[in-house]
């Protein structure tokens, strides 16, 4: 196996991946989480995210066309609609998720799945990617490429809090969570429409 196509794709995926979402989501989370709170999203997410498109590398499509029927112009337009509202909340609210009301800890595991593990990490545009390369590349590289990609964001969602902090005393956080917001809303909305546009193709 050559090396260098497992790095040239793990940056393109990383690219997709976006961290900045991560970062921002873990920093403006509230409550505010502590040291070992963040470790724990942060890894429970990254591996529940790494095993989510491992399987879709594997199987992606025979999972989607042929046991839950589902095209995958079908799973970028839900998808889109899904990071869209993710992302209008940054915009609206200057925070990822609306604020939440129970205590953290009993939510931890939950967190981690939705939103972080999927779709914040494994979305529509990963999972389109990692079946695309799986084809293209095979299952080594593609899966070799995605671990590398995927650890890359752990290590900058463990720097979140720094991140945060930092931010903060400059009175930056706000105004990036909003941008970041309607960025991740755009993409979202080109999900949605390439989505859309397939749909249509096909039909």
């Amino acid at each position: 196996m050559e090396i260098a196509p497992v790095f040239e794709n793990a940056f393109y995926l990383l690219a997709l991946l976006n961290p900045p979402s991560k970062i921002m989501f873990l920093a403006a989370y509230e409550p505010k989480l502590s040291r070992r709170q963040n470790f724990e999203l942060s890894w429970k997410s990254s591996a529940a995210a790494l095993l989510i498109l491992l399987i879709i590398a594997a199987a992606g499509h025979f999972i989607l066309s042929r046991i839950f029927r589902v095209e995958l112009y079908s799973l970028q337009i839900t998808g889109g609609l899904v990071v869209f509202v993710i992302g209008w909340t940054a915009v609206n609210e200057g925070r990822f998720l609306k604020r939440n009301t129970e205590p953290t800890q009993n939510t931890m595991t939950d967190i981690s799945l939705v939103p972080l593990a999927a779709p914040l990490i494994a979305g529509p545009g990963m999972i389109a990617a990692t079946i695309a390369g799986s084809f293209a590349d095979g299952f080594a590289i593609t899966s070799c490429s995605l671990a590398i990609a995927i650890f890359i964001n752990f290590l900058l969602m463990l720097c979140s809090s720094s991140i945060n902090a930092f931010l903060t005393r400059t009175h930056m956080l706000g105004p990036l969570i909003r941008l970041t917001g309607l960025i991740t809303s755009a993409v979202a909305m080109q999900m949605l429409v390439n989505g859309v546009r397939t749909c249509f193709k096909i039909s």
